[in-house]
């Protein structure tokens, strides 16, 4: 199948004649498309897949610190995806949707690659790696400070400032309630502002 075969976390796209990606050359919004999958489109499906491809990977990577390991999440989740058609209702935003199905293939993938073994330590190490951003940045200081926060203030950091998420997606993304994540997230950016390394970076 060679649409799940295509795929890095490069950021390479594949371009038409006119030098533009797939899912540029398409304008409609993620509910036109999903209907028209619905009704039996292939392409708009391919658009989908072309849209969000690359956040699936970065997620991924984010999530096991492992390249190959991605890119295996990345074919388990358009599989995952391509099961709900026909009839698939979007809800929510897509990131909010898929978010779930590429943290929980992230950890079985890591299972059955016997890098990772279901201990409390290593689970930990694993939350620990989604610290790695996958684009190379110069702020390492921050990199450290991050990786003092709980897993739990650190998803809701990257969700919020990375992936873009709103706080009641990031709440229904990983099934808490709103003033939880809220207060998550104000508590992190509260050590971030008050730690010396990162104060820099709210002033």
């Amino acid at each position: 199948m060679e649409l799940l075969e295509y795929g890095s976390i490069t950021g390479e796209k594949p371009m038409d004649e006119s030098g533009e990606t797939a899912s540029a050359q398409d304008p409609r919004s993620d509910t036109e498309l999903i209907a028209a999958t619905n009704a039996g489109d292939p392409l708009a499906f391919e658009a989908l897949y072309h849209r969000y491809r690359d956040w699936v990977v970065g997620l991924g990577y984010r999530m096991t610190g492992d390249r190959e390991i991605a890119l295996d999440v990345l074919q388990e989740t358009v599989l995952y995806f391509v099961k709900k058609f026909p009839g698939f209702q979007l809800t929510a935003s897509l990131k909010t949707f898929l978010y779930p199905a590429v943290k929980h293939l992230s950890i079985g993938a890591r299972r059955q690659s016997q890098r990772f073994q279901s201990t409390e330590s290593e689970l930990e190490q694993l939350e620990i790696s989604m610290t790695t951003d996958p684009i190379r940045t110069e702020e390492d200081t921050l990199h450290a400070v991050l990786a003092t926060l709980s897993a739990g203030h650190r998803e809701v950091l990257w969700l919020r400032f990375v992936d873009g998420l709103s706080l009641g997606e990031i709440a229904e993304a990983m099934e808490l309630p709103l003033g939880t994540v809220k207060s998550r997230l104000h508590n992190a950016l509260g050590i971030l502002r008050e730690d010396k390394r990162t104060k820099k970076f709210f002033e």
